[in-house]
């Protein structure tokens, strides 16, 4: 009895010690397998803060952004994002968001969807008749009175950046772009026939003689907000 029974303790001893050589090797094969594992890791942390912070950036830019210009933001590959903005583009797709990313001629940003046309134009004529703010007021003012007029220089003029607010006029139809600035290149805004007719004004003449009270130096302004040299 007894001797039948050493042959099964020998093999739960040899079973014993092969786990435990097993044990050691895998052990001793962790350490290698670190720098690779914290490595995948570095990485999947890194994309998800582009995408966290590629989605900030564009979602307050108002024109398209150049893939080399983020990557140089960013300190990082023109190829990595690239790779990110449009897995981005594909994510929002496949979710059925009702915004793109869209890649354009001059980069990319965000536009709402065609299929949600009906939808945005039916609300944006509804907040026709909600009453503009203070800062929209004064935006249009500066505008009306120096058309053609970049929004770096109605920014210059109310010493704020003012992108929101010229952005909420296009939409309510109370301004529009006028060309680009031959030497900047700018975007140029100016007043719409429907910004008379709410005014109850015929032409541009019509308008109270405000300009005194505008700065003086407001040609000393660049198309970017800043003071040309």
């Amino acid at each position: 009895m007894n001797t039948a029974e050493r042959p099964g303790a020998a093999s739960a001893t040899g079973g014993g010690a092969e786990q435990a050589e097993s044990g050691e090797r895998a052990h001793s094969a962790a350490p290698e397998d670190r720098p690779r594992a914290a490595e995948t890791a570095g990485g999947g942390r890194r994309e998800a803060d582009m995408r966290r912070d590629l989605e900030a950036v564009l979602m307050v830019v108002d024109q398209p952004v150049a893939e080399l210009d983020l990557a140089r933001a960013f300190d990082s590959s023109v190829e990595e994002v690239s790779a990110v903005l449009e897995g981005l583009s594909r994510e929002y797709t496949e979710q059925g968001r009702g915004f793109d990313l869209r890649r354009v001629a001059d980069g990319w940003r965000f536009y709402t969807r065609p299929e949600c046309a009906d939808v945005v134009e039916h609300f944006l004529k509804e907040g026709q008749e909600v009453r503009l703010t203070q800062a929209a007021l004064e935006t249009m003012a500066v505008v009306a009175y120096r058309q053609p007029v970049s929004r770096g220089r109605v920014s210059a003029v109310r010493g704020v950046n003012c992108d929101g607010v010229m952005r909420t006029l296009v939409l309510r139809g109370l301004i529009e772009e006028a060309g680009q600035d031959p030497e900047s290149g700018a975007h140029l805004y100016r007043t719409t026939s429907y910004f008379l007719e709410r005014l109850g004004l015929r032409d541009l003449d019509e308008l109270p003689d405000l300009a005194p009270f505008l700065p003086d130096d407001i040609e000393g302004f660049d198309d970017t907000g800043e003071h040309a040299t």
